[in-house]
């Protein structure tokens, strides 16, 4: 099994392992740079280019080096999947304990190697557009039960992955607080709407990931081809704004409800290092699917064994968490592939950058434990629950922490997604 002379990435339980080696964006020297992280160290990938460590023949090239040498990972996104499966053979052979260049040189390895603590990570990309996806099956039959329809599954979500548009600029990393937004609300028993503070905010449990190459307008990714254009993978949390949505949403969807923030964590992993937990997706039973949601006769739907978390801390005990979620990405009904193809479809083109979530992931309708938002949780604020301090919940309050965190482990081999986190603050006084 490989190893590396990083001893932290050999410690049990370590979600940056040889095996990993995810791609992310922060400061050096209050200077963006391109990263990789190994351990509890981040690998500063422009500093190796600068001393021709990346010397493969697409990143040694003069496009290769300015993807480097960027303040984001859109220019090494556009450059497609050989570069990036260039990269990680090129940094695995680098931190590899088998290899001497960084391991023997003091001097070398000062130069590129930082603690992961002292670097401040930013968004990995500069986000164009960001879609939403509602691909859980349990999730959708959850809320669709929850307020009545009967059956619980429109039409239109059996037979195609349903989205809608968010809004990129309030995409930030993880760690940014996240203020309790205002808007119209319509109170119980009341006939007029309201404006207000948001009084039932929830966090969602989701994933998303990032476009590298794009496609030409007019042009339809296939779901054959979807991951080639498919950079890598982040934790995502949808904040909604409970009451907000409940007003807003009759005929157009989500609006302000959910354009106020959503968190993703720094490092992408990239579907090289997912590629071990690969494993056949749920057979999709409640309609005929569509050719163009097929993939090539002989090819199977497939998707990722990720377990998945959510802890709550508060204010009141900082330092405690409780579990509130334990999900798994494979519980998707659409697959990535499908998202990808769907978005496209019409010949939309998909830009280097883009960010697309796959929304809310539960598990099975019969475990609480496993629902992805507290409005299922709650059961739409009907119940509460406990947290290992004690307090009780139906949805977050202020000062309230939401972590998540995704890993995958198989054979011996462990990786993960480290952190995406967010603490509530007050809303915002009006002037």
């Amino acid at each position: 099994m490989a190893a590396s002379f990083v001893e932290s990435a050999q410690s049990i339980g370590s979600d940056f392992t040889i095996h990993n080696l995810p791609l992310g964006v922060g400061l050096v020297d209050a200077k963006p740079k391109v990263l990789t992280r190994i351990g509890d160290e981040v690998l500063n990938l422009c500093a190796c280019s600068e001393h021709g460590l990346l010397n493969g023949s697409v990143l040694s090239s003069e496009i290769g080096r300015k993807a480097i040498e960027s303040t984001s990972l859109n220019a090494l996104g556009g450059l497609g999947p050989t570069a990036w499966t260039e990269l990680r053979q090129t940094v695995t052979r680098l931190v590899s304990a088998h290899e001497g260049v960084l391991r023997d040189d003091v001097k070398l390895r000062e130069e590129v190697l930082l603690k992961a603590k002292e670097v401040s990570m930013l968004r990995p990309m500069n986000i164009g557009d960001y879609t939403d996806f509602y691909a859980s099956k349990e999730h959708a039959s959850n809320v669709g039960t929850m307020f009545g329809r009967d059956p619980p599954l429109n039409q239109n979500w059996i037979n195609i992955p349903i989205g809608y548009h968010g809004r990129a600029s309030s995409v930030v990393v993880s760690g940014t607080p996240v203020r309790r937004p205002r808007g119209l609300v319509m109170p119980k028993g009341t006939t007029e709407p309201v404006y207000s503070k948001c009084n039932v905010l929830d966090y969602e449990l989701e994933m998303g990931f990032f476009v590298g190459q794009g496609n030409d307008l007019g042009c339809p990714i296939s779901c054959d081809d979807a991951r080639k254009h498919i950079m890598g993978m982040v934790l995502v949390n949808d904040w909604s704004a409970r009451d907000i949505q409940k007003f807003e949403y009759v005929p157009l969807g989500p609006f302000t409800a959910k354009n106020f923030a959503t968190s993703v964590s720094p490092w992408v992993v990239t579907l090289d290092a997912l590629e071990p937990f690969s494993e056949e997706a749920e057979e999709q039973t409640l309609a005929q699917v569509s050719s163009y949601l097929s993939h090539s006769s002989g090819r199977k739907r497939t998707s990722y064994c990720i377990d998945l978390e959510v802890s709550l801390s508060t204010s009141a005990h900082p330092e405690v968490e409780t579990v509130t979620t334990k999900s798994n990405f494979r519980h998707l009904y659409w697959t990535i592939d499908q998202m990808l193809a769907h978005h496209t479809v019409t010949g939309c083109n998909a830009m280097t950058g883009d960010l697309i979530a796959t929304g809310t992931i539960t598990g099975s309708r019969e475990d609480p434990m496993s629902y992805g938002s507290l409005l299922e949780k709650s059961w739409g604020g009907t119940k509460t629950f406990k947290l290992s301090t004690g307090e009780e919940r139906k949805y977050l309050l202020d000062g309230d922490k939401v972590t998540m965190r995704g890993r995958c482990e198989k054979d011996g081999v462990r990786i993960g997604f480290g952190v995406c986190e967010g603490t509530v603050l007050p809303c915002k006084e009006e002037q």
